[in-house]
């Protein structure tokens, strides 16, 4: 159970707050490259509670600026994004992607006043499809971007996807490195299909271990096989918002999220699957982009989005799978298929992080054995917010990029085997190396 008072301070992510000014200190994934284009239409984008606008202008440099305009405060979203700025509809305003104006048509020729007005604007940087932004205190430079495995293999190898949910942050984080629900929210009561084959589905009652790291925390689930046989699965929370799931045997590829904040009530979950070394196959490809027989991955397939109006921030990534549609919820399919009655693996996953409020009261849980994880990930964020509060210590990864190469396990070891000595060297992220095991 959490208090009231550590809750609030782990939702809360406004500026000036603690897990805000904690997640100012990285840098922030937060657009897909392609879906910026030069002097294309700005995006209304917002990232820890700042109302801002994403573009790409002519000379193909992105800019993150604030959505009101510095005269008069109308609406930079629909502005005009041409020679090298964006041109408020207003007055005619316009500002490059340093947030400096560049032009102010209504002023006379003598005016300097265009020398002295700026607005918001941060830094961005692409790699590999993603554009990144850095929110945070003035630092000369910046710290570097993130070695994260998912942005730096070769595109064929990795799929990301973009969708917005309605609820805070860590209630979303928090059911991807709860590995206990997944058999079991996932699972299907008629025996068929590829869920049921899951090793992790023989026993439902794993133990758990789990473990302090530079990057984060390791939440190692041991589930019991035969023949004197153990199965560990690590999921891995990086700080400030990563979270990472190993391979299944029948699905070898590595995958997690971003759970980036847009607000306290919604999050920027920007889902991301990936071979170490190889190619992603055609099929799996088509599943995340299409769904499967009617159903979601993953992934939320191009059939999911429910396109919003311009004025609503990250307009092209709500989903039909909300709480004002129920999340597709069909009672006929939980009578005879589908344990949760739910469309897909991650409609299933956001009912159940989502579906009751944007922010659950935490004080009202029972927490049990198999929220072990969930219990130190919390620690481990209050602690690095407040040591940087109190005595302005940066985790790590702030300013080492390496500490985010790792990689969630999921192995078989004889009973009795170590999992974090024995599987200390296939956690450990090399860029162009496989596994090193077979999922």
């Amino acid at each position: 159970m959490l208090s009231h008072e550590d809750n609030e301070k782990l939702v809360r992510v406004g500026a000036g707050t603690p897990m805000g000014d904690l997640f100012r200190l990285y840098w922030i994934p937060f657009y897909l490259s392609k879906d910026l284009l030069p002097d294309g239409q700005p995006k209304r984008v917002k990232l820890l509670g700042e109302d801002l606008v994403a573009f790409r202008d002519t000379r193909d440099r992105v800019g993150l600026i604030a959505n009101a305009c510095a005269h008069r405060g109308a609406p930079l979203m629909f502005g005009r994004n041409e020679d090298c700025g964006i041109r408020c509809v207003y007055h005619g305003w316009k500002y490059d992607v340093t947030g400096a104006v560049t032009d102010m048509p209504a002023e006379p020729p003598t005016s300097r006043l265009k020398e002295r007005v700026k607005i918001k604007a941060y830094p961005c940087q692409e790699r590999n499809g993603v554009v990144w932004t850095y929110m945070g205190p003035d630092r000369a430079p910046p710290p570097p971007l993130p070695d994260m495995e998912w942005n730096l293999v070769p595109a064929d190898n990795v799929a990301i996807t973009v969708r917005v949910q309605e609820c805070n942050w860590l209630q979303a984080l928090e059911g991807e490195v709860d590995s206990a629900h997944a058999p079991i929210l996932h699972g299907r009561i008629d025996s068929k299909g590829a869920i049921g084959d899951w090793i992790a589905a023989r026993d439902l009652k794993p133990m758990f271990q789990c473990q302090r790291q530079d990057f984060g925390v390791s939440i190692a689930a041991r589930r019991q096989l035969d023949n004197g046989l153990r199965y560990w699965r690590v999921n891995q929370f990086v700080l400030p918002f990563y979270s990472l799931v190993p391979p299944q045997s029948k699905f070898p590829e590595l995958s997690g999220h971003a759970w980036v904040p847009m607000d306290d009530e919604h999050t920027l979950c920007i889902m991301f699957s990936y071979h170490p070394v190889e190619p992603l196959l055609a099929r799996t490809r088509a599943i995340f982009d299409e769904g499967h027989n009617g159903r979601e991955s993953g992934h939320a397939s191009r059939h999911a989005y429910a396109q919003k109006s311009t004025t609503t921030p990250y307009a092209d990534f709500w989903t039909k799978y909300n709480p004002e549609t129920g999340f597709a919820f069909d009672y006929e399919s939980q009578k005879t298929t589908w344990f949760s009655g739910l469309p897909g693996l991650w409609v299933q996953d956001a009912a159940c992080q989502s579906g009751l409020a944007p922010i659950y009261d935490r004080g009202t849980e029972h927490l049990c054995t198999s929220d072990a994880g969930i219990v130190m990930v919390r620690r481990v964020l209050l602690d690095s917010a407040n040591d940087y509060r109190q005595h302005r210590t940066r985790p790590p990864g702030v300013d080492d990029p390496q500490v985010f190469m790792v990689r969630a396990l999921s192995i078989t070891l004889p009973d009795g085997t170590d999992w974090s000595e024995a599987g200390r060297p296939f956690i450990k992220a090399s860029l162009g190396s496989d596994f090193g095991y077979r999922p």
